[in-house]
């Protein structure tokens, strides 16, 4: 699937719900050819951003030997080191600097990426620049602990953005210690990957995108009746991609990522049965919640760049749907089809909701 590079970048900031970071720094007008040249050009900007903004600063603690009184004394380390020779005083104190964790990550990971040959060279120029003013901050070697421990607050919110990339390169990026040569795995490619950013960036737009419908993941209980002690405990747990939910309408979104959103049985193509008998079960399930859910709607979405599907059925009274999103359009269209999707149409074509969103968009 040929996805424009910029359409990646939307469906990361969506999925990371970062759109405001990224429009400080421009990152929807970057012309980028390769994903590695888009996500090294957000970090050339974003750091630029916080260079010029002042990098973030923290206290970190430090443990000394010395003959004067500084911070608090250690006292099990300086009677362990001293019983035996000239009395010192190990004292521990804490010193306000730039050598924090997040800007650790931020110099590693702009170091590993300078190590990749296949790097455009003018964002290769930006990036050096940057990476040359971060001094006196250590270059730990990454692993995915170290993300888990920064704490961001108000102050220094954008850095989440920058850490978000900066975990997606090192989760995509692979270095030779022995020879320090570095190969970027474009995930593009990985379709279970991609499978798991199209679901959250879907998520994340009908979260930012309307207020109608509350927007939610959700566990649906079986229908059914126990026989035995043993049996309710079997059956296989049921969570929605997107569920949506209004006073007087509910939808469950099932996205699915794959090349086609039609199957080819004895030369006929046909909608994907075992997709089709998924949202079936949630549906039918959910009836016994009663309100909404009885007539509780259901939409196949699949995203595609080479033909839109818009095939919608009523089964056992509920309105299932299998729509396709053309991921290689411009993103005003992309955004409306969304839209659409989830609002009734009149004769128009368009929903009022969806309107006054594209309005705002062109």
């Amino acid at each position: 699937m040929d996805i424009p590079i910029k359409n990646i970048y939307y469906l990361l900031s969506y999925a990371w719900n970062k759109l405001e970071e990224g429009e400080r720094i421009n990152a929807a007008q970057m012309e980028c050819e390769t994903l590695i040249d888009l996500l090294a050009s957000v970090l050339a900007n974003g750091a630029a951003y916080v260079l010029r903004r002042g990098l973030d600063r923290g206290y970190v603690p430090y443990l000394e030997e010395t003959a004067t009184l500084r911070g608090k004394i250690d006292a099990a380390t300086t009677l362990k080191r001293t019983y035996f020779a000239a009395p010192r005083i190990f004292c521990e104190y804490d010193e306000f600097q730039h050598n924090i964790l997040q800007n650790q990550i931020l110099k590693t990971t702009m170091f590993n990426v300078l190590r990749l040959p296949e790097l455009h060279r003018d964002i290769r120029g930006r990036l050096e620049q940057c990476y040359r003013k971060l001094t006196n901050i250590d270059r730990p070697t990454l692993t995915k602990r170290h993300f888990g421990l920064v704490q961001l607050h108000r102050n220094n919110g954008f850095y989440d953005l920058l850490l978000d990339v900066c975990q997606l390169i090192h989760e995509n990026l692979f270095v030779d210690e022995q020879s320090g040569a570095a190969t970027f795995n474009d995930f593009v490619r990985d379709e279970k990957k991609m499978a798991a950013l199209f679901e959250a960036f879907v998520r994340n737009f009908y979260k930012r995108e309307q207020q109608q419908f509350k927007v939610e993941r959700e566990y649906i209980e079986w229908d059914a009746e126990p026989l035995n002690d043993d049996s309710h405990d079997l059956l296989p747990k049921m969570q929605t991609d997107i569920s949506l939910t209004s006073s007087d309408r509910k939808i469950i979104i099932d996205t699915k990522y794959y090349k086609e959103a039609l199957q080819t049985h004895y030369d006929k193509q046909t909608i994907i049965s075992s997709n089709l008998y998924q949202i079936h079960a949630y549906l039918t399930n959910l009836e016994a919640l009663g309100g909404v859910n009885v007539h509780c709607e259901g939409i196949l979405l699949y995203p595609t760049a080479t033909q839109e599907l818009n095939i919608q059925r009523k089964i056992k009274g509920h309105r299932v749907s299998v729509r396709t999103i053309d991921l290689s359009q411009e993103w005003p269209i992309i955004k409306q089809r969304l839209l659409e999707a989830v609002f009734k149409v009149h004769a128009t074509g368009i929903s009022r909701e969806v309107n006054r969103s594209v309005k705002a968009l062109l």
